[in-house]
C-alpha cells in the first residue's frame, strides 16, 4: 500500500526527472532510501551523454553494491518516476535490493511513445515481475503517472 511517505519520495523522483528533461535528458529519476527511512541516493537519467546505460536505478543499484550490505539492501526501497526497463530490473534482482515503488508503468510509457509518434525504445519494457520474479512492487500512481506523461510530452511531441 503506498503511504503519504511513498508519495513524498516519488515526488521527488519526478522532480528528478523534470531535472533531467531541462538538463536536455530523458524524463526519469529514482530515489533509492533505507529501511530506517533515510534517503541513501539518488540520480536521473544521463543517456544524453552517449552511454544508453546511464539509467538512474541502474546507478542505485551499482551504489547499492558498493555501499550496502546484503541485508541492507534487501530492506531499502528504490522509488522512481517510471517503472524500470529490463536492464534496470536485472540490475535491481541481481544486486538484491528489496522493493520498488514507481510513479508510471512500462505500458504507460509504451502507449505514451506511440500517442506522441516516437519510435520504440531498442529494449522492450517489460513489467518488472517478468524480469524479477516475487519482487515487490508497487505502481503506478495515479495523479502522479500524469505528471510523469506531461514530461514526456514535452520530450518527445516537442
Amino acid at each position: 500500500m503506498i503511504d503519504e511517505t511513498d508519495m513524498q519520495h516519488l515526488r521527488r523522483c519526478v522532480a528528478l526527472a523534470e531535472e533531467a528533461l531541462e538538463a536536455g535528458d530523458e524524463p526519469f529519476g529514482s530515489v533509492l532510501v533505507g529501511a530506517d527511512g533515510t534517503v541513501l541516493a539518488e540520480d536521473h537519467n544521463r543517456v544524453a551523454g552517449g552511454d544508453s546505460t546511464r539509467h538512474p536505478e541502474f546507478a542505485l543499484a551499482r551504489w547499492a553494491a558498493e555501499h550496502l550490505t546484503p541485508e541492507q539492501r534487501a530492506a531499502a526501497t528504490v522509488y522512481t518516476s517510471g517503472e524500470h526497463c529490463p536492464m534496470c530490473a536485472a540490475a535491481h534482482g541481481w544486486v538484491g535490493l528489496g522493493r520498488i515503488v514507481y510513479a508510471s508503468s512500462a505500458a504507460q510509457f509504451v502507449g505514451w511513445l506511440e500517442e506522441f509518434g516516437t519510435p520504440p525504445p531498442p529494449v522492450r519494457p517489460l513489467p518488472i515481475r517478468e524480469v524479477v520474479p516475487g519482487l515487490e512492487v508497487e505502481g503506478p500512481v495515479p495523479g502522479l503517472d500524469q505528471q510523469v506523461r506531461e514530461l514526456h510530452r514535452r520530450k518527445y511531441a516537442a
